[in-house]
């Protein structure tokens, strides 16, 4: 009995390891699809024949990427709004966070149903803009930052983390004769690394993918990001049937090649920042959803 129940849960392991490892490789397709055609030879590219390995390697289209203005302007305002948009939110996400998390807050259920009621209706995107307008934010670097500052979502998720915390070590510090915020700088941050590295990731990912708010609020092209420079670099290919663009860098380039390239360069930076944190992504995610 002993060994049949040991062969059923080795064969759900191997089942499992099977599923994850074609999850995986489906994942992973794309990407290796796009570089291998982003270096191929541009008559290959053009017939169609590179899949997942490339051929006739050279590397013209990232050069004609690279050598690009827009592309550079572009690194540039997306690097400034993370930066800057990925501090102010962590910052305002924990003091609002660390608030919500005390038991004595006056109104605390109240301000925690607000802000769940934010999570269900919102004014949509007519009435956020006029916000955005009358506050004078239009073209400026705020508006990419300030009108989603804080995420309804990760503040319940730093909250919960929060409350978990050992109330004896606040106690402690208020002994020691803290204030609230010399807790929250002193012993609640220091425990709180897995949680804030995740959060940090989080608002990094969605303010680098965020081409909307800047189609809405960005008329000046030395604000616009990275991602909406490629925007208007893949949309080429969906306007006729062209097989050859010199829309970067000036220099002609196969279309198919080109458009991969943009896509990896304005891609794999933000790809490349999760191995560093990973071993805190689990950690962080799991910790301030188990409690409610």
């Amino acid at each position: 009995m002993v060994t049949i129940r040991n062969t059923r849960i080795r064969l759900f392991d191997v089942m499992n390891m099977l599923l994850m490892a074609l999850f995986a490789c489906s994942m992973l397709f794309p990407f290796l699809h796009m570089a291998a055609v982003s270096v191929s030879s541009a008559d290959l590219v053009v017939r169609n024949e590179i899949f997942l390995w490339p051929q006739d390697i050279h590397f013209d289209a990232y050069k004609a990427v690279l050598q690009d203005k827009r592309i550079l302007t572009g690194y540039k305002n997306t690097i400034i709004y993370v930066v800057l948009g990925t501090s102010l939110s962590l910052i305002f996400t924990t003091m609002g966070a660390y608030a919500l998390s005390r038991k004595n807050l006056v109104f605390g259920k109240t301000f925690m149903l607000l802000v769940v009621f934010t999570m269900l209706f919102t004014g949509g995107m007519i009435p956020t803009y006029l916000v955005v307008r009358s506050y004078g934010l239009l073209d400026t670097r705020w508006a990419m930052v300030l009108p989603g500052l804080v995420s309804s979502w990760y503040l319940i998720i730093m909250r919960t983390f929060f409350q978990g915390i050992p109330r004896e070590l606040e106690e402690s510090g208020k002994i020691d004769g803290l204030s609230d915020l010399g807790i929250l700088l002193r012993i609640v941050l220091p425990l709180s690394k897995p949680v804030m590295l995740t959060i940090s990731l989080f608002y990094a990912v969605v303010i680098w993918s965020n081409f909307y708010s800047a189609l809405i609020y960005i008329r000046d092209a030395d604000l616009l990001p990275l991602q909406v420079t490629i925007r208007n670099i893949v949309m080429i290919g969906q306007v006729g049937d062209m097989t050859v663009s010199t829309a970067v860098g000036g220099k002609a380039v196969v279309l198919e090649s080109l458009k991969y390239a943009v896509i990896l360069v304005g891609t794999l930076p933000i790809l490349l920042i999760y191995p560093f944190i990973q071993k805190y992504f689990v950690q962080g995610t799991m910790i301030g959803s188990v409690k409610g």
